[in-house]
């Protein structure tokens, strides 16, 4: 954890913000994976890990924003737990870490909820995004579940969006320590990339490697040489010579932080004529973007910035045409490009993503555009320093996308469909960095992972 005061800190700002009432946070509980008894890994939600610190299921914590008091509900180990796992520290203990005062047994939970309503005091909580948190809400507060995520607190989720998007000098050391583990995720599928090589053997392996180094994977590894289908988790398939791999993979540490990368790879080591116009067309891109992410930026400038790089590199391969702020303005680009830049990275990878995408990406100056492919821009907002983001261009050859553009007679003015056609067999090529939003500027987090040409070729030729 981090220090006691780090956590103490915290929950009194997000008092300050919202001023008066009762703020509950529901900790998670075991899931079962196929039986009672046999369980998934456990994964602490994000904003009671923010604000209570404790990665133990069962826990529920609460900030009283009228008397400034914290509590934490949770109930000690019996013999019977303690046969099974060991000895465990009481309630009490674990609270004085995070320096909560106040214990009580879960049971009195509702208790304690019960008279907060019975007094006529608002209890803010956030929506729910797991069953059995949805059940316990429904039995604390009597909101029928279905009414959950209406009802929950705007005031909350906004006061809470605003504190988690900025990180501190303790959170940015834990994303960059998420990044340097990656960093040897996404080196060793370089090095295994060879023709012959099975998916499942890379994917097993750099999975294992974020095991090894204290933490589990972030998202479910995306390897394949099918990266034309954004996020593909299917790993069956053999390398072939001639084909690229798209590798989208990260870690959390022990505190839960996240890191995100993606790479793209030729099997066997060297690109060749046709992939590497297209792979540098994305390169540029994602360059481009890095380098113009400062604070007072809106991030969906930056996107549209990319696009136009990436647009401008397709015109001189032959696969577009015509003005080319023209046809980034009409979304021309989505063929290639169907998704947005970037997103918000912490605590969750998507961070904070179950509290609800426009109340993190979005304000009330930037709103989230309809256009196809700029409408799944996650984050389009101001960018502040302390952001940590990611900046991810790709370009994609989809068969079933270019088909029904081509019938539909779309941005003929703008795509060479007869030139298109020849790369259905393509896939694709995405490319993303970590970056923060630093005073002045930014930084790229974490040791730096090979992704010019001669980089990965370098590497890859590497034992």
């Amino acid at each position: 954890m981090f220090p006691l005061k780090v956590y103490q800190q915290r929950r009194e700002q997000l008092r300050k913000t919202l001023g008066s009432g009762v703020l509950l946070f529901p900790g998670n509980v075991d899931a079962a994976f196929n039986y009672p008894a046999n369980q998934y890994h456990f994964r602490q939600d994000s904003s009671f890990l923010y604000f209570f610190g404790l990665d133990h299921p069962g826990l529920a914590g609460v900030l009283d924003a009228d008397s400034g008091e914290d509590w934490i509900f949770g109930d000690d180990v019996d013999m019977d737990d303690i046969i099974w796992m060991g000895p465990q520290p009481a309630i009490s203990e674990r609270a004085e870490q995070v320096g909560v005062k106040n214990t009580a047994p879960y049971g009195d939970l509702q208790k304690f909820i019960k008279k907060a309503l019975d007094a006529g005091r608002r209890v803010h909580f956030l929506p729910p995004y797991r069953g059995e948190t949805a059940i316990e809400l429904e039995k604390l507060l009597g909101i029928p579940v279905a009414q959950l995520k209406e009802r929950s607190s705007k005031v909350l989720i906004k006061g809470i969006v605003a504190q988690r998007s900025i990180k501190d000098s303790y959170e940015i050391e834990e994303i960059s320590k998420a990044i340097d583990t990656a960093y040897l995720m996404h080196t060793t599928a370089m090095k295994m990339a060879h023709p012959g090589t099975v998916e499942q053997e890379i994917a097993g392996t750099i999975e294992g490697i974020a095991m090894a180094h204290g933490g589990p994977v972030s998202f479910p590894v995306i390897l394949s040489m099918n990266g034309q289908t954004l996020h593909n988790h299917d790993h069956s398939q053999t390398l072939v010579k001639g084909r690229l791999m798209v590798t989208d993979a990260g870690c959390e540490t022990a505190l839960h932080y996240a890191s995100d990368l993606t790479r793209t790879v030729p099997v066997g080591g060297k690109f060749d004529s046709r992939q590497k116009p297209v792979y540098e067309a994305v390169l540029a891109a994602n360059m481009e973007g890095i380098r113009a992410i400062r604070p007072g930026v809106n991030y969906r400038d930056v996107h549209l910035l990319a696009a136009t790089v990436m647009t401008r590199k397709l015109k001189e391969i032959g696969l577009m045409k015509g003005d080319v702020d023209e046809a980034v303005a009409a979304g021309a680009h989505a063929l290639f490009f169907p998704h947005g830049l970037g997103h918000m990275m912490g605590l969750d990878v998507h961070d904070m993503e179950n509290l609800g995408e426009d109340y993190v990406g979005y304000d009330d100056k930037i709103k989230r555009a309809e256009q196809f492919g700029l409408a799944f821009l996650r984050l389009g907002r101001e960018l502040q320093p302390g952001f940590v983001l990611t900046v991810e261009p790709g370009c994609y050859f989809i068969p079933a996308l270019i088909d029904q553009w081509k019938a539909e007679k779309l941005h003929t003015d703008f795509i060479n469909y007869s030139e298109v056609e020849k790369y259905k067999d393509f896939g694709g090529v995405r490319i993303e960095d970590d970056v923060l939003v630093t005073d002045t500027g930014h930084r790229v987090l974490g040791k730096p992972v090979p992704k010019t040409v001669a980089e990965v070729e370098e590497t890859m030729m590497k034992n």
